[in-house]
């Protein structure tokens, strides 16, 4: 069952909607202050945390905002 949260953990698998269609992977951490992804620059804040998840499919990683995330399932890790 997929569920719309804004709380994700490290390690929780979810899904997002890139041009190529729907991705599955993980959550790598949540971010809080401004980074570097891939040379793209994140601009993140304890207000507004974005999230380094990770493509099951290809390994790669992308950051994103919450909503734009949808769990699969949650690694209870907390």
């Amino acid at each position: 069952m997929m569920v719309q949260t804004n709380a994700f953990h490290r390690g929780d698998r979810v899904e997002w909607n890139t041009s190529q269609g729907r991705i599955e992977g993980r959550v790598v951490k949540r971010l809080t202050e401004n980074c570097s992804i891939e040379d793209y620059d994140v601009k993140a804040s304890e207000d507004d945390p974005k999230y380094l998840v990770e493509s099951d499919k290809t390994g790669e990683r992308a950051a994103h905002k919450p909503d734009a995330l949808t769990m699969i399932e949650s690694s209870d890790i907390g």
